[in-house]
């Protein structure tokens, strides 16, 4: 069994990445990420028996993020977010990163969510449907719009 120390070690900065690319705010993906890592640690005999607790860091993660922006919805004062603006033509595996950073913050969230959760996190149709509690048809949807939609803006900006 992983102990908590090298599960932290080995995930928390992929974590904080897939949720700054989910949530498109550092400060709230920051805030997020060592919330999901507080909980695993208070539940870690039952999530290091997990297949993929990693995953369920993130699930976690993404929904501690979403609730900072439900609340402050509800408050009417929404946290700024981390702009994307045009993509410039990237040549090197940093660009290509700030590249996708703007190119994934420009799309819709439940988009964003909906490929940071399959494709970083690696999560099968079904739990990323109830992780955003949409259809599993919603997030086939709403994946191949997300993918349209990269394409487009890769190739416009």
């Amino acid at each position: 069994m992983l102990d908590f120390a090298t599960f932290y070690g080995q995930c928390y900065e992929r974590t904080y990445r897939g949720l700054t690319l989910a949530l498109g705010d550092r400060a709230v993906a920051e805030d997020a990420t060592q919330e999901a890592f507080y909980r695993a640690l208070r539940h870690w005999r039952k999530v290091s028996t997990l297949d993929r607790p990693e995953a369920w860091v993130l699930v976690v993660g993404l929904n501690a993020g979403r609730d900072v922006y439900r609340k402050a919805a509800r408050e009417r004062r929404l946290p700024v977010t981390v702009g994307a603006g045009p993509g410039s033509g990237a040549e090197v595996q940093v660009d290509d990163r700030m590249l996708l950073g703007e190119l994934l913050g420009a799309l819709p969230d439940r988009q964003r969510q909906a490929l940071v959760l399959r494709y970083v996190g690696g999560l099968p149709l079904v739990a990323v449907a109830e992780a955003m509690g949409i259809a599993e048809g919603t997030v086939k949807a709403t994946l191949h719009q997300a993918l349209e939609n990269l394409q487009r803006r890769s190739h416009h900006g």
